[in-house]
């Protein structure tokens, strides 16, 4: 999925959340007898993204097949866990692909069209779903360190991509994946109840 031989996009899930509204971190919630965090690996993997770096912090997880990377200050919100895991990245890496664990229905087909437009020079690749715009997320290394700077609370990318609208390039994935995330136990139950595409 690389192009020239380069170094693949690295793939970062964020992990780190207690998930209050659900009752339990969401990182080891099962779905189908698999963990949030090894299937939101599994989907990074297949996707072609190396390394796969998983951000923990409400609950301590070991994740076969990718570096798990602390997050201390994990109650500050998604912004932190972004800032821990874009510094944990690689020097050489030329890319990242950030995804959510409580977002089980975004595909490794998904990813893949996010790689193929930074393959095809896209700075910044966003996922959307009817014309909005949601996860997974693809940054270039040259926007890592403004994306940190400007990750505070809850906002992750968002603010950053919404001050800087000419980096961004929409990559529609309706077709594909869903962004459905799973904040409370009835989001839980529908999931379940409806029926869902493997990522």
């Amino acid at each position: 999925m690389t192009l020239h031989g380069a170094e693949p996009p690295a793939g970062l899930l964020l992990a780190a959340g207690e998930g209050s509204r659900l009752g339990r971190p969401k990182a080891t919630l099962e779905l189908d007898g698999e963990r949030l965090v090894d299937r939101g690996v599994r989907m990074l993997r297949d996707a072609g993204c190396s390394p796969a770096v998983v951000v923990v912090g409400a609950e301590p997880v070991e994740v076969i097949g990718a570096v798990v990377v602390p997050n201390p200050q994990w109650r500050d919100g998604m912004g932190s866990s972004l800032r821990a895991g874009l510094a944990a990245l690689p020097p050489a890496c030329p890319a990242a692909v950030v995804a959510l664990v409580d977002q089980p229905l975004i595909t490794a087909a998904a990813v893949g069209r996010l790689i193929a437009a930074y393959e095809e020079g896209a700075e910044i690749a966003v996922a959307t779903y009817g014309g909005e715009r949601r996860n997974p997320v693809l940054l270039r290394a040259a926007h890592f360190d403004a994306v940190a700077e400007a990750a505070v609370g809850d906002t992750g990318a968002r603010g950053f991509l919404r001050a800087h609208p000419e980096l961004v390039t929409p990559v529609p994935c309706d077709d594909v994946a869903a962004p459905d995330d799973i904040d409370t136990p009835d989001d839980l139950t529908a999931l379940r109840r409806r029926g869902h595409e493997p990522g």
